[in-house]
């Protein structure tokens, strides 16, 4: 316990440090991780501890931004509502959105439910282009941060401090819900809502406390984006955020308190960094999602936190060695991977292929070298790489792992 606390402090001290060494561009893809971090622990409160899949949670983090947007301008950052507690209109707005969409779909369970709250979700963005006066149309609805005590917020760093600080906030009273009664019935939600029943409790209305808790808490991650962007546009209602919570919750793992933050910040920061440098930084988040699901079924931070509580963290040197192989094995999958991933792009691209002239397919530009697009090497080259690294990982992966055999 006592390790648990002194690594959380490193973190927030690590958090908190943060601007004094990123430029202006990370410091503003910092904001979008700590968001993102928010969004994914409100959507695994429904999710991981109650076992309510939403496919629609978009639509709570839209009304935040939205309601955020409108008390902006009408209060200028002043009065009842200056700047720092306008993350209070986008939870209170998503509460109260919570409780009537959760009333109606956590009237069924399983797919039913899921099914439900995408098709309120989709209702909701299908309607906004209509509603001008309240969404703002395709331009959207745009406001200004506004002064207040003492502070600009004119700057990112602000900006990043003020996120921070409902972040962390929110991740607190996030974690002291888990420690209430409320909190363990939660769970009972997830693992046997009959027994609950049979006990006499009113599971309908657990069911939509739950999903309007939920609700508030992904209005609060609206409202930051709001704050951070200025301005919001019916396209967080679309059901892609909705999507991108999901896989980057199960990926960090929605079982662990912090896993469905970390794995939402990684993915986010991975969005970041690669999205400038290919068309095809899609592919490889769904791919590693399906790896992470077929493989990883805790997520990454859970499959972390169940190999310490079995202390299958050894530093013998069979394992040590075995470790070294799997993350060679690992960097040789993934370079031959991406190499047959972008030579493809490039090969079936409109623009390459408005170079081809008759018969004549100029050589492909990848990597500083130019690749003759038929020949055997140009192929042959990153998927036998592959073929290698993935032979190595199975070989690694079995010598890791006690249970088939391999160093303990």
């Amino acid at each position: 316990m006592r390790i648990k606390v002194i690594l959380l402090a490193l973190a927030v001290m690590a958090l908190v440090a943060a601007p004094a060494f990123l430029s202006a561009g990370l410091v503003n893809a910092s904001i979008q991780m700590l968001i993102a971090a928010l969004f994914a622990s409100a959507f695994s409160l429904l999710c991981g501890q109650a076992g309510m899949l939403s496919f629609g949670h978009s639509a709570y983090f839209g009304i935040g931004a939205f309601a955020t947007i409108h008390a902006m301008n009408a209060f200028n950052g002043a009065g009842l509502l200056p700047t720092p507690l306008l993350p209070l209109v986008g939870g209170f707005m998503g509460l109260m959105s919570g409780i009537a969409a959760g009333w109606f779909a956590t009237k069924r369970t399983g797919v039913y439910f899921s099914m439900i709250t995408l098709a309120l979700a989709e209702l909701l963005h299908a309607l906004a282009p209509h509603l001008k006066e309240v969404f703002g149309g395709e331009a959207g609805v745009s406001a200004m941060r506004m002064p207040a005590w003492g502070f600009t917020f004119g700057s990112n760093v602000e900006v990043y401090y003020l996120t921070l600080f409902w972040v962390l906030l929110c991740l607190v009273l996030l974690y002291l819900y888990t420690l209430t009664p409320v909190g363990r019935l939660t769970l009972g939600l997830r693992e046997n809502t009959h027994r609950l029943r049979f006990l006499g409790y009113n599971v309908h209305k657990l069911s939509v406390l739950v999903f309007a808790v939920s609700a508030m808490f992904s209005g609060v991650a609206g409202a930051l984006q709001a704050l951070n962007i200025e301005a919001a546009n019916y396209v967080v209602l679309d059901m892609q955020l909705s999507a991108s919570v999901v896989l980057n919750s199960y990926i960090g793992g929605v079982k662990v308190f912090l896993g469905p933050a970390i794995g939402a910040a990684l993915m986010s920061f991975f969005g970041y960094a690669v999205s400038d440098l290919t068309r095809s930084w899609l592919l490889y988040q769904g791919v590693l999602f399906v790896l992470v699901m077929m493989f990883l079924p805790d997520g990454l931070v859970g499959e972390i936190a169940r190999r310490v509580r079995e202390g299958r963290f050894g530093l013998g040197w069979e394992r040590l060695s075995a470790g070294l192989l799997f993350a060679v094995a690992l960097a040789l999958s993934v370079v031959g991977f991406v190499c047959a991933v972008e030579l493809a792009q490039r090969f079936f691209s409109t623009d390459y292929r408005s170079m081809v002239v008759g018969a004549t397919w100029p050589p492909v530009a990848l990597f500083g070298r130019e690749w003759l697009p038929f020949s055997v090497v140009t192929w042959g080259l990153p998927l036998g790489v592959m073929a290698v690294g993935l032979g190595l990982l199975s070989f690694a992966s079995r010598r890791l792992d006690p249970e088939r055999g391999g160093a303990s």
